[in-house]
């Protein structure tokens, strides 16, 4: 599978294992918030200031959708770090996942 840059169609996807298309969520800006444009099936917003974070730190934090109280802390694959690292480097922050 590959993430396009939405914003940006001159790059080429970037290639993530399938799994990606199920961790993409843990990485949303949700639609709605401030500066998220509308966004079609498959496309997401990544806020650049929260992928600078998840970079500094090597985490991400995840709520439950069980308990919005219970969170956790998931560390990066080195796959979602490179990929974070993508997006940074391109300011690429609206993805659709192919």
């Amino acid at each position: 599978m590959h993430v396009t840059a939405v914003d940006r169609p001159d790059l080429p996807p970037f290639p993530m294992p399938d799994r990606f298309r199920h961790e993409i969520v843990y990485f949303m800006t949700p639609a709605g918030e401030s500066g998220v444009p509308p966004l079609g099936a498959r496309e997401y917003w990544i806020r650049r200031e929260d992928a600078l974070q998840w970079l500094d730190e090597f985490v991400v934090r995840v709520v439950s959708p069980l308990d919005a109280e219970s969170k956790a802390e998931m560390e990066l694959t080195d796959e979602q770090e490179a990929w974070l690292e993508w997006m940074v480097a391109n300011d690429v922050q609206h993805v659709r996942v192919d």
